[in-house]
């Protein structure tokens, strides 16, 4: 059995004098949530529109669940692209009928699906509505649906809750789960880190048509730890100020100290720990990880920083 869903292989998008995607390999493993991250302009959509064949790579291998990508696989993809398409004067049930059926669903089985998601999303009154007499974020619901309903096995989500309050986004999110738990593998692309925190299993940074970061995300943080740890006590640090770089705080109104200190090669946390507890009364010790917004900045700024100048020598 593949343990990716999709496999990309040295991907090369060529327009005119610009290259959108310069040897990009992902692969994106079965069940997981696939945080595609990148600033405006790195690539991330001409990926994406590769995938669901709405254009062509000029260099490199897809492979669909060890297939070469074909196109009756976009039959098993869901794509919402940032972009929406819904027809603005046709009404909302006619439109999801026809969308399911373009996706191989008979009416039937698109009757009775679309009768869960209807009652999940409170839709019931939206049936005889057109799409232009909704709000936007009704709108992004109606599209939502017609993306997952078929229970595609890859589903694409490019900036999925733009539009929505924070109700309706924590829905969709819980919905994203589910589809998850459900046996589905979303590729998600956003500029909301939080989000991406939330949810992602793996995450992949493009920059500048190339990849510069890939992996677990819990590997990922690991690896860009700042080897900082922030503690809660009661008493004189002493020696330990002595033997470890302390940035002490203000003390708090309950009377604790807090503190961060930050370990150099070859200090090991068990030995600090064991210092601490022998000379202080400890309360709270947490290694500090950065989050995906800081190691994203970091990345970007210092692959920026390392391009070099175009100049009429190099272009």
């Amino acid at each position: 059995m593949n343990e990716f869903i999709l496999e990309a292989n040295n991907i090369v998008k060529q327009y005119a004098t610009h290259r959108a995607l310069d040897d990009v390999s992902l692969s994106i493993p079965k069940g997981s949530i696939f945080g595609l991250l990148g600033p405006n302009g790195a690539g991330k959509t001409t990926f994406i529109r590769i995938v669901t064949q709405i254009i062509n790579r000029d260099g490199g291998d897809i492979f669909f669940d060890g297939e070469a990508l074909k196109p009756k696989h976009t039959q098993l993809i869901g794509y919402l692209p940032e972009e929406r398409g819904l027809y603005k004067k046709m009404k909302v049930g006619e439109q999801l009928i026809y969308l399911a059926q373009l996706k191989g669903l008979s009416k039937k089985q698109t009757m009775d699906k679309l009768k869960i998601w209807f009652e999940k999303f409170d839709m019931q009154t939206w049936w005889n509505k057109n799409v232009e007499d909704l709000s936007k974020g009704m709108q992004q619901k109606i599209q939502f649906v017609a993306t997952v309903m078929h229970q595609p096995s890859l589903i694409i989500l490019d900036e999925p809750f733009s539009g929505f309050d924070p109700i309706n986004a924590n829905l969709i999110k819980d919905e994203i789960l589910e589809l998850r738990n459900q046996g589905s593998t979303i590729i998600f692309s956003t500029h909301r880190m939080e989000s991406v925190e939330e949810l992602c299993d793996h995450v992949a940074l493009i920059n500048k048509s190339k990849k510069i970061l890939d992996g677990r995300k819990k590997d990922i943080k690991a690896q860009f730890k700042p080897n900082l740890v922030s503690i809660e006590y009661e008493g004189d640090l002493g020696q330990i100020a002595a033997n470890y770089e302390v940035a002490e705080e203000e003390k708090g109104r309950d009377g604790h100290h807090r503190a961060e200190i930050h370990l150099n090669e070859g200090q090991d946390r068990k030995a600090l720990i064991k210092s601490l507890v022998e000379q202080v009364n400890l309360h709270a010790f947490v290694e500090k990880l950065p989050t995906i917004n800081d190691i994203f900045t970091s990345m970007v700024n210092d692959n920026n920083e390392n391009q070099p100048v175009e100049t009429t020598e190099n272009k």
